[in-house]
């Protein structure tokens, strides 16, 4: 695994700012997903309903998620 800090005194190997940049996108595409998806309230906060039904109710929503998703990439 890369270590990903730079030293006090030098900065950080060329290599290493790729590797970060390309995790750092990643990173931020999959923040952006869970930020949308916290504003169907049974994300966001603790589930207090039988937990049988809590798969049912998470594909529902990315159904949703995917349809709005694919219908702006048209």
């Amino acid at each position: 695994m890369l270590s990903g800090k730079a030293k006090k005194r030098s900065g950080l190997d060329p290599l290493l700012k790729i590797y970060n940049r390309e995790i750092n996108k990643r990173r931020i595409e999959i923040d952006h997903v869970f930020g949308t998806l916290k504003t169907f309230k049974i994300l966001a906060e603790r589930y207090r309903n039988r937990g049988k039904r809590l798969g049912l109710r998470f594909n529902l929503i990315e159904g949703i998620y995917n349809l709005e998703l694919s219908k702006n990439d048209l």
